[in-house]
């Protein structure tokens, strides 16, 4: 594990209840709504980076099947008490899943990992998502690489995004668009939302 990953967790682990205070009224909806329309109607999401369960309990009310994960101890706790279920407890790095899935929700979740990583884990799930299926992922908008209030952050823009990109042919864009934070008092903080769709796999 990297001093990043280390210092990353250590943060999430040691604010998990103050972290979830600060999001749980986070306002998703319209994105959820989008993600929806490009996945299997209640079919199988992965919530990648769960966090404190927000986004898996909403998809389970929603009658979608949910497997949660997170790499912090203590977010994993707070997320399986709201959701009612285990949550698996894991680096994205390390995180090598058995079930396929329609889409997978990557909510402020990529953007703790360096490019290479970034590549790497989203090369590794595209093994598990289904042709067709909706990768969602969003990053805080910029150009910004390092250490911010104790954690590593890799922003991203568009370009640098789809320069990414060019190294996962697994994946097609459907869409990468600029918007507001949702976390009330945020909204002038910019972030990409982009929306992957699983291309046809190989034999």
């Amino acid at each position: 594990m990297t001093n990043n990953m280390k210092l990353t967790l250590n943060y999430y682990n040691k604010e998990a209840q103050q972290f979830t205070e600060r999001t749980q009224n986070s306002d998703f909806s319209k994105l959820r709504k989008e993600f929806y329309s490009y996945i299997q109607p209640h079919g199988h999401v992965l919530d990648l980076g769960c966090g404190c369960g927000r986004d898996s309990k909403i998809f389970l009310e929603a009658g979608y099947k949910v497997t949660a994960m997170d790499g912090s101890k203590e977010m994993c706790e707070v997320a399986s008490k709201l959701i009612g279920q285990e949550v698996i407890c894991s680096t994205f790095q390390n995180y090598k899943p058995t079930e396929t899935f329609d889409g997978i929700w990557a909510c402020a979740a990529l953007l703790h990992l360096s490019c290479k990583d970034i590549i790497s884990v989203m090369k590794n799930l595209a093994k598990n998502l289904k042709t067709g299926g909706c990768f969602f992922a969003s990053f805080r908008y910029g150009d910004f690489e390092g250490i911010r209030k104790e954690r590593f952050f890799q922003d991203m823009t568009e370009d640098k995004f789809k320069d990414l990109l060019k190294k996962l042919p697994e994946y097609n864009l459907i869409s990468a668009k600029i918007g507001p934070d949702v976390r009330p008092g945020r909204e002038e903080e910019l972030w990409l939302y982009a929306f992957l769709k699983r291309t046809k796999q190989k034999d």
